[in-house]
This record gives structure tokens, C-alpha cells and sequence, in this order.
């Protein structure tokens, strides 16, 4: 039945958004548990510290394993319930218009999200520097740091499903446009970058490596990342529906 036939009525969600939401639960319970295991288990979080990763099993290695397991599926080109945000650099997911393109308004639209990008990654760098501060003057623990590396996990998502504060400098209209979507893992494992250990600098230079490749492909490829280059992306196109409280009504 057509939803426009009822202003009213709320399209239905969509897969891709309900696993997202699935997948944020998941993260809520991954804070929950960690957080227990740092009262009652704290000996669980010596593998932060330096190879102690490699002297025995702790139930912090498996989410090191999903979390290096996200990171990989951003540097291939599948599309198994991953936003089409997260998937714009490779070629296969690139749908040229018919039209010419404008490769001058491409550039400026480039120029112009890279600024308001990097003003949000002098932002986040800040950020990090004061927590870098506070470990280095022991008011924060490697323990306090793996949360706090948790907890921007679950915030991730909130900014993707609920709402993104990063919108507010980027000026991006949803996720499917967003000039950092794969910024996350790095930002996320900022606060590892100061823990001397196998386990954090491993994650921290993978998500290290996924910005790169990003950027790179920005620079090399950028008719991929603007809608009106890529098809795509565009509003009747989108598949994903990710962020309905801001487009559903482009797409009607």
C-alpha cells in the first residue's frame, strides 16, 4: 500500500536499520558486561598491558576479534547488512548519472566537507589529548580507557540510529552522505592509542589504516562520495533508510 496515500502513517522500518538497532543493543550489553567484569573481574583487563595478549585467554579477546572483524569488512567491498555510507569508496558500489558531471561543483562540495571534516578531527584530536592528560597524570586507568573506548562503541551507533552531533558541523543530510562514516573505529580506539600494549596499538593501527583508505579514496575517487555524481546515494535510491527522522520526507 502506498504510505503517501496516509501522510500520517510511518513507513515501515527497514532490514538494514532494524539489524543497526540490533546491533546497538549488542553494544549496550557489551558495556553492561565489561563494566561487571571491572568489579568483579579485574584481572580480565591485564592483557592491556603490553604482550600480556599472548599469555592467556581473556573474554576481552573476543570482542578484540569482533572489533578487528569490523574493520576488515570495511576494507572489502561486501554489502551483507553494512550501510552503503560505510561502502561508497569501492567502485562496485558506484552508480555514475546519467548526466555529466559537474566536476566543478564536485570539487567545491569536496573542498567544503573536508574542511568541515577535519574542523571535527582538530575537535576529536582535543579531545584525545585530554584523555591522553589525565592517564598520563593517572587521574584515568588502562582499565578507564578500554571503558571509555566502550563507550564511544555504543555511542557510534546512537549517532547513526538516533542522533549525531557531527551533523551539526558537517552539514551531511544522513549517514548515506557523510564524508566520515569510516572515521568511526579510529575515533572509537583514540583512547587505546595511550595504553603501551599488543591489544590496543593492533586495534588503533587498523583503524589507523581504514581512515587511510578512506581519505585516499576521497581524494582519488571523490565522484563517489557526492550524490549528485553517484546515484547512489541519492534519496530515492537509498535502500538502507538508516536515518528516517531526516530524510523521509526527500523520500516521498
Amino acid at each position: 500500500m502506498n504510505n503517501r496515500a496516509f501522510p500520517g502513517k510511518r513507513e515501515p522500518m527497514s532490514k538494514i536499520r532494524k539489524a543497526y538497532f540490533v546491533r546497538l543493543v549488542g553494544r549496550c550489553v557489551v558495556l553492561v558486561l565489561c563494566a561487571l567484569l571491572c568489579f568483579y573481574r579485574p584481572g580480565e583487563f591485564e592483557i592491556l598491558w603490553g604482550m600480556n595478549f599472548f599469555e592467556r585467554f581473556s573474554p576481552l579477546h573476543l570482542l578484540w576479534g569482533l572489533w578487528i572483524l569490523d574493520m576488515i569488512y570495511q576494507l572489502i567491498p561486501v554489502r551483507k547488512k553494512i550501510a552503503l555510507g560505510s561502502l561508497k569508496l569501492f567502485r562496485q558500489h558506484f552508480k555514475p548519472i546519467r548526466e555529466k558531471i559537474n566536476y566543478q561543483a564536485l570539487r567545491n562540495y569536496i573542498a567544503s566537507t573536508t574542511k568541515a571534516a577535519y574542523k571535527v578531527f582538530l575537535l576529536w584530536s582535543a579531545l584525545g589529548a585530554v584523555i591522553g592528560v589525565l592517564y598520563y597524570t593517572e587521574i584515568l586507568t588502562r582499565t578507564a580507557l578500554f571503558m571509555i573506548t566502550v563507550f564511544f562503541y555504543v555511542c557510534d551507533l546512537i549517532c547513526v540510529l538516533i542522533w549525531c552531533p557531527f551533523r551539526l558541523l558537517m552539514k551531511n543530510r544522513c549517514c548515506t552522505t557523510c564524508r566520515i562514516f569510516n572515521w568511526d573505529h579510529l575515533m572509537m580506539f583514540t583512547p587505546m592509542l595511550f595504553i603501551p600494549s599488543f591489544y590496543s596499538w593492533s586495534l588503533f593501527i587498523l583503524s589507523f589504516v581504514v581512515w587511510c583508505v578512506w581519505e585516499l579514496c576521497v581524494l582519488l575517487y571523490p565522484e563517489r562520495f557526492w550524490e549528485f555524481s553517484n546515484d547512489a546515494l541519492k534519496c530515492v535510491n537509498c535502500i538502507d533508510k538508516l536515518c528516517t527522522q531526516y530524510c523521509q520526507k526527500l523520500r516521498k
